[in-house]
């Protein structure tokens, strides 16, 4: 009589969810990062608005159809900019 192991690695079962949350956590993301911007003319005018003490440039970018991932560079950059212009201050 032969006899069949159905639990051969019990771990298999848990890195196969782990691995699909993996991907569906990748894939959302990947979503949400280049999701359409969904702000009304009159929505990115006033962030235009409120932008403007911080300078023309930032101000600007506000009036652009950008997506979030677009953005977030954006923020990275300007934070990246603001570090180097504090630390050269004496």
């Amino acid at each position: 009589m032969t006899q069949f192991s159905t639990s051969s690695n019990p771990f298999q079962g848990k890195y196969l969810i782990i691995a699909a949350l993996a991907i569906a956590i990748a894939a959302g993301g990947y979503y949400i990062l280049n999701a359409p911007d969904q702000r009304s003319p009159g929505d990115k005018i006033g962030d235009a608005i409120n932008e403007l003490p911080n300078g023309v440039d930032k101000a600007a970018r506000e009036l652009e159809d950008r997506t979030p991932g677009e953005k977030l560079e954006d923020a990275v950059k300007d934070t990246g900019d603001d570090i180097k212009k504090s630390t050269n201050q004496q």
